[in-house]
């Protein structure tokens, strides 16, 4: 699910890119107020989708890392929906909270490291895309593509059709889907619509040579690794809000690390203990903050399989950041 939705991202940001022919995307790089504001406003839109997105444009070297920073401390992934069904007039406070401080943190980080990226791809997404057969969208060229239409783009279509309809007659049947149900007709609809309307250029040099094969190939490694390694050692910890209950009646600076420290994990799940600790009156608000502040959900896989520098980094400023706010929150008693 989190390669169908980085594809689906990746594909979006260049489709973006020929469509307005450089200039959205190249107003939105010589802009920091312009990257601070879109990716503060993409972490905290629910979910892991905005983050994707995000770390995309960074990969492309359209945002900064003083953004990337920006996301990663504004998004909750998957439990900011979880905070919303559990706790949804504190979800309101939080996402205020994440927001602001998102927005504080990359102003400061504008200053020292403004255009900073750690990336070690030397491409630029901005550079490309001037030749006539990046055109999309293009009824008389789209003619003349589907009179010879590709073995490669008929199995594309079909594929990613038969896809979206099954999550959609699934969507009809429940009424209760978990929130990657929806994230996943979303993906499918982007992939669809992009899969019909480009040349076939597009998915030759845009699809295959440089979104799957320098992209997606590594991020579904490093995601399937990751999340192998979680799903053996995470159980082995066993921890529940029952479990956690004793210490968090005593040691407020205690749970505080433990909080960031759970943080730096690159999924949605082990976070919700703070979420379900809060809601039981078990920790205080201030605690939750920092966790979320920390986390992001699935979102730090693919960018922990496109520049682990940057990861690393991008989550040593967003602990220091969050040891800040909960000892801020713990001298207000929040």
């Amino acid at each position: 699910m989190i390669t169908v939705f980085v594809l689906a991202m990746m594909l979006l940001v260049e489709y973006i890119t020929i469509r307005t022919k450089n200039k959205l995307l190249t107003a939105i790089s010589k802009n920091p107020w312009y990257q601070l504001i879109i990716a503060a406003v993409l972490g905290i839109f629910p979910g892991c989708l905005g983050v994707f997105a995000a770390v995309s444009l960074y990969a492309h070297r359209v945002i900064a890392f003083p953004a990337l920073v920006v996301v990663m401390i504004a998004t909750s992934g998957d439990e900011a929906f979880i905070m919303f069904a559990e706790i949804p007039q504190q979800a309101v406070i939080i996402n205020v909270v994440l927001f602001v401080v998102a927005m504080a943190t990359g102003l400061i980080l504008n200053m020292f490291m403004k255009n900073k990226n750690f990336m070690k791809l030397k491409e630029n997404l901005l550079l490309k895309h001037d030749m006539p057969e990046c055109v999309s969208f293009n009824f008389k060229t789209l003619v003349q593509e589907y009179k010879k239409i590709s073995l490669r783009r008929i199995l594309l279509i079909t594929t990613t059709s038969v896809l979206l309809i099954i999550f959609a007659f699934e969507l009809v049947g429940h009424f209760h889907l978990e929130s990657e149900r929806y994230s996943l007709l979303i993906s499918f609809g982007i992939l669809l619509f992009i899969f019909i309307t480009v040349p076939e250029h597009f998915l030759v040099e845009h699809l295959w040579k440089h979104t799957i094969k320098k992209h997606i190939f590594k991020i579904f490694l490093w995601t399937f690794g990751v999340l192998l390694f979680l799903e053996i050692i995470l159980p082995l910890f066993e921890l529940t809000a029952d479990n956690f209950a004793p210490i968090a009646e005593k040691y407020y600076f205690l749970i505080l690390l433990f909080a960031l420290l759970i943080g730096i994990i690159p999924n949605s799940g082990p976070h919700l203990v703070f979420v379900f600790l809060f809601s039981g009156g078990l920790i205080p608000l201030s605690i939750l903050i920092a966790n979320s502040i920390v986390q992001d959900g699935h979102g730090g896989l693919p960018l922990l399989a496109e520049s682990r520098k940057s990861f690393f980094y991008a989550k040593g400023i967003n602990i220091f950041v969050g040891l800040i706010i909960g000892i801020a929150g713990f001298l207000i008693g929040i």
